[in-house]
């Protein structure tokens, strides 16, 4: 209640209850036993009244734990916050470090809100509850506690270095491997426990090398394409970004109608026959044959419908 009247200069019973989630009457109950403490805690009578601390009183309440420390630099993922099960422990942090703020900076934190918001998931993407593996890892995450869990059924004891946010979908990093969290079953951590964590760990340079790994592994395939001028523009809409690095080194010099020859890289031919479609008749397929057959019979059928 003090850091709340301390950070905000004043607040009614009404709201003091809805915020600390109890009666009014445990409010002024409270606040008659702050009075005896002697903090400096007082009534405004009338419209615009409320609860105040005298002009200059400052709490030293103001510290915060480990647990709250390390909720506040997340405070910008508020969701990913909730489904760890720390946005209580963030609620408090922000609280706390708002009523350490000097007065004239203590709007500082909603004019940051009003103005910047994350939304992690992507497009189109369906809101799903976390995984209920994620608090317990979440839990073992922060006190480097070892679990056994199961993972795709087999039973794994793991020493969980780190969470990742990526699209919307969790992702625990061990010190040499990535698990999707929502692919948990049972998840149990031993928190009698504690391993040894290798302190020259860098969670997001091993996520960028696990990451890009993982695409280079599923482009297995090339496509060999030529594309017109408005083909060539299209190609970073089209291509993976993973692979237009690639698609456009690979490019050779221009024919006599403006038309270049790259090697695209793709997941499959399968795959590919979907991106190639979206170039319409600015991309011809020379190789695979398979992809090329599915090319022309698009073509003929389109052909049939639009005559």
């Amino acid at each position: 209640m003090i850091l709340l009247l301390q950070s905000r200069g004043g607040m009614t019973a009404a709201e003091l209850a809805r915020e600390l989630e109890v009666s009014e009457r445990t409010v002024h109950r409270d606040v008659l036993a702050l009075s005896e403490a002697g903090v400096p805690v007082y009534a405004d009578r009338g419209r615009g009244g409320g609860y105040r601390l005298l002009d200059g009183y400052r709490t030293r309440l103001t510290g915060l734990d480990r647990a709250e420390a390390e909720a506040l630099f997340l405070s910008g993922v508020p969701g990913a916050l909730r489904e760890m099960g720390l946005g209580e422990v963030a609620a408090t942090a922000r609280l706390k470090a708002a009523a350490a703020l000097s007065p004239s900076l203590r709007d500082a934190p909603a004019t940051a809100a009003q103005r910047f918001h994350l939304d992690a998931p992507g497009w189109f993407a369906s809101e799903n509850p976390p995984p209920a593996a994620l608090t317990p890892l979440a839990r073992a995450v922060w006190g480097d506690h070892p679990v056994t869990a199961r993972y795709r059924e087999a039973e794994r004891t793991l020493e969980p270095y780190g969470l990742v946010l990526k699209g919307g979908v969790w992702y625990l990093a061990t010190r040499t491997a990535i698990y999707r969290v929502d692919r948990f079953g049972d998840v149990v951590p031993h928190l009698d426990r504690r391993f040894e964590r290798d302190r020259d760990f860098d969670l997001a340079a091993f996520w960028a090398e696990r990451a890009a790994e993982f695409i280079r592994s599923l482009l297995r395939e090339r496509v060999t394409l030529r594309l017109s001028p408005y083909g060539q523009r299209m190609l970073r809409f089209v291509a993976d970004p993973a692979a237009l690095d690639d698609a456009l080194a690979s490019a050779g010099a221009p024919d006599g109608q403006g038309w270049v020859t790259v090697r695209l890289p793709v997941e499959s031919w399968q795959v590919a026959h979907g991106q190639v479609l979206r170039f319409g008749p600015d991309a011809e397929v020379l190789d695979p044959p398979e992809l090329r057959a599915l090319m022309a019979e698009a073509a003929a059928r389109m052909n049939a419908l639009y005559g």
